[in-house]
């Protein structure tokens, strides 16, 4: 009985998380495509290439998940990159060491304001996080007088280009997130706590959950991974830069969507954010290999988030039959 109860708890477990690699079967389609597109798709060194472009992108769509879980949105990741990325420019002629933390450190402040004015200042996320985005962006330029700065030394250039048993090493910190991620939501009751709180906030407090502290939380840790993710963007660029990180809030925000995630919180995993994130890398190297311009790619994200939303929210079926109608 022992057994076949264990089993019954097994159960579903498996059919969520066998639900969850759905949205490799997608990727795995639209790499096909890309194959008969250009054969040069296939070569390991542009796959290698696509994880690498896509793994800062991936380190903060994974903090991304964690607040759209919740119902909130983090807009200010973006910055977030930018002003850690000049802060560390500014500290690493003294120590590297210190450059690095006081990367981690920035990130953690952003995300700590942000989930601050949600849960003291009870601003909406959208607005708090806007701000903050104008905040961060404009520190950013104003501390680093809007100049690119070249990072010396040879640890920046290990943590964006070295290699792990001949992994790229932001592969390996993306990796590392994502399983971390994975089993911190799956197996933990805080994991049970940010999906409740995304699922009915009011019906969490009743239950004894500490809103406010899980809201505070996963802004922090969208704050601490964009920082981490800035450190190997830097390190990949050997540059500090104010202008690093652009639309970074798009590709996360998309990538987490994409993956099968609700923007009004408690439906989403980590394995589908990286599923997503995979697509992204995959739809834009596919357009670079075509020769297709950059400003069609945004086009091209804009379109696929729609659409994303769309079909995960059935809304197409009413916008269907409203054409229809209209056409009567």
């Amino acid at each position: 009985m022992d057994r076949i109860a264990s089993k019954m708890e097994i159960g579903p477990g498996l059919l969520r998380f066998l639900a969850e690699l759905k949205i490799f079967l997608v990727l795995f389609a639209l790499m096909g495509v890309a194959a008969l597109l250009s054969p040069s798709f296939l070569h390991p060194d542009n796959l290698f290439n696509i994880l690498l472009q896509q793994a800062s992108i991936g380190v903060v769509a994974v903090g991304m998940t964690f607040v759209i879980l919740t119902g909130g949105i983090d807009l200010s990741v973006g910055g977030a990159v930018a002003l850690v990325s000049v802060v560390m420019a500014g500290a690493v002629f003294r120590s590297p060491a210190i450059a690095l933390l006081l990367g981690v450190i920035t990130g953690c402040a952003v995300g700590l304001v942000n989930g601050l004015l949600v849960t003291v200042g009870t601003l909406s996320p959208f607005i708090a996080t806007l701000a903050m985005m104008a905040v961060t962006k404009g520190c950013a330029l104003w501390y680093s007088d809007g100049r690119q700065t070249v990072m010396p030394g040879d640890v920046f250039q290990y943590v964006g280009s070295g290699t792990v048993f001949g992994v790229p090493f932001p592969v390996v910190v993306l990796g590392g997130a994502t399983v971390l991620a994975w089993l911190v939501l799956r197996f933990t009751v805080y994991g049970r706590h940010v999906y409740a709180v995304g699922s009915n906030a009011r019906a969490s407090r009743a239950a004894g959950i500490e809103v406010p502290r899980v809201t505070l939380s996963v802004y922090v840790i969208s704050g601490i991974l964009a920082g981490i993710a800035s450190i190997l963007i830097t390190g990949r660029l050997n540059t500090g830069s104010p202008k690093l990180g652009e639309l970074y809030e798009l590709d996360a925000i998309a990538a987490v969507i994409i993956g099968g995630a609700s923007l009004f919180g408690g439906r989403g995993s980590v394995v589908g954010t990286i599923g997503g994130v995979l697509i992204l890398g995959v739809i834009n190297n596919i357009l670079n290999l075509l020769g297709i311009s950059a400003y069609s790619q945004h086009v091209a994200k804009g379109v696929v988030i729609a659409l994303a939303v769309l079909i995960q929210s059935g809304g197409y079926r009413n916008a269907l039959g409203r054409f229809i109608r209209l056409w009567r």
